[in-house]
């Protein structure tokens, strides 16, 4: 039996996800997300109506001013999309209600959860509910290019001296079985995130013509030193205190060896550190910083040697390693093929929060409160979100949808045929009303 609240929510979401708001690089054509915030604020006219609004460029802050003078929390979730190529089951802008899902571009990633944020306020707004402390709501649309909007009211944020008791974006989401043997369902909270660098990587050499090519061409370089990357163990492999944390709350749904090892995972270190990266592409990443090569680029003829060949690598550096020693280790073993390193964007690396402070234990006791029988895990994001900003004005950034989701959701995003279960909609709205309600961090 559906929630009664479940209809007219799935209405509101779907008007938002009818509102196209793919962002682009250097978008100075504002509008659509100007208009976004004019819907915004006909769905939620009682926040509005409390609220402070200040514009950033297309993103927006809201403050809803409380009784006290207690440290505030910040709300967000951006409104900005990626594109949706491919064949949808639905349009992917419909915001078609089907099959007991609402499917469209942003129901996951991360229009759903800033619906359920502000309609949560909204309503507390509407019964006259004032918080103990300022509440701040935060959406970019910058968020899926560069981050430039969440960096920039950061910054503003720091420069008026504003520091936060919590910050909540988007992140992890309940899912069951997050790893394999794990027989539960898990509430997965992101206590920090990865750090995200574009690194380039150039061959030259004279150029020349195809039919008397040289050794060691552009091209045949850059080659072995991708496979030469795939082979090497160039980065260091370690877990945090973070994954120890995730590893045992997970080993708690587990049975048999795995939840030995898991339950004493510092006891097994060396061995998880051997069998972890065996395992899968994401357990890999765990532990390790990891570099995914995405673009290429050589001559313009078919028939000529190019004088200058490159590939761009995308680089998600770890916490215990950081970016300036992955970026070094990386760039020696380039040197060992003739190919130059040019840092494009180093990144903007952002600490690991507590996972025993009282702003996640805020947040497990909201899932504890909404969807019993789930236990809240800590993991670390291996995603960017805007929220690695923030740690210049709070010390607890947390990362978290409270959507249940299946594989096949948590696939689509970014990929074919988001959508989100109907189900969903009213617990998490229900979780944002708890965490706003008991915020007295």
């Amino acid at each position: 039996m559906l929630d009664p609240r479940t209809e007219p929510y799935a209405a509101e979401l779907a008007r938002m996800i009818q509102m196209e708001t793919i962002s682009t690089p250097e978008q100075p054509n504002k509008t659509k997300f100007y208009q976004f915030h004019t819907l915004l604020g006909e769905l939620f006219p009682h926040l509005f109506a409390v609220c402070t609004y200040e514009d950033f460029d297309g993103s927006f802050l809201l403050r809803w001013k409380g009784n006290g003078d207690g440290l505030p929390i910040l709300l967000m979730n951006h409104h900005d999309v990626v594109e949706a190529p491919g064949q949808w089951t639905h349009p992917p802008f419909s915001g078609t209600v089907a099959d007991g899902k609402l499917w469209g571009r942003g129901t996951l990633d991360t229009k759903g959860g800033l619906w359920a944020m502000l309609r949560a306020a909204d309503d507390l707004a509407g019964e006259g509910f004032v918080p103990n402390q300022d509440i701040y709501f935060l959406s970019t649309c910058t968020e899926e290019q560069t981050g430039s909007g969440g960096d920039r009211i950061s910054q503003v944020l720091q420069d008026r001296g504003i520091r936060f008791a919590m910050v909540l974006d988007e992140g992890g989401m309940i899912l069951t079985e997050p790893i394999g043997g794990a027989k539960g369902t898990f509430a997965m909270v992101g206590v920090g995130e990865k750090g995200c660098a574009d690194l380039k990587f150039i061959a030259r050499s004279s150029g020349g013509h195809a039919s008397t090519p040289g050794k060691n061409t552009p091209l045949v370089r850059l080659g072995k030193f991708m496979v030469a990357v795939e082979k090497a163990n160039l980065f260091q492999a370690e877990i945090s205190p973070t994954i120890h944390a995730m590893f045992s709350c997970l080993s708690t749904s587990m049975s048999g060896p795995m939840k030995l090892v898991l339950g004493h995972s510092r006891l097994f270190r060396g061995l998880l550190l051997k069998v972890m990266p065996l395992v899968s592409g994401t357990a890999n990443a765990m532990l390790k910083t990891t570099i995914a090569f995405t673009m290429a680029s050589g001559s313009q003829g078919t028939n000529v040697l190019p004088q200058e060949a490159w590939v761009i690598g995308n680089m998600r550096y770890s916490h215990h390693q950081g970016g300036p020693d992955s970026i070094k280790v990386i760039s020696d073993l380039a040197k060992q093929f003739d190919i130059e390193t040019q840092v494009l964007d180093p990144g903007f690396p952002s600490p690991l929060s507590d996972h025993t402070s009282d702003a996640f234990r805020l947040v497990e006791r909201a899932v504890t409160e909404v969807f019993p029988g789930v236990k809240t895990s800590p993991y670390v994001m291996t995603g960017a979100s805007d929220s690695r900003f923030f740690g210049r004005v709070c010390d607890h950034c947390l990362r978290f949808t409270p959507f249940l989701i299946s594989d096949q959701q948590l696939d689509s995003i970014h990929g074919i045929d988001e959508n989100v279960d109907l189900s969903a909609l009213a617990p998490a709205v229900d979780f944002y009303r708890y965490v706003i309600k008991e915020a007295s961090l």
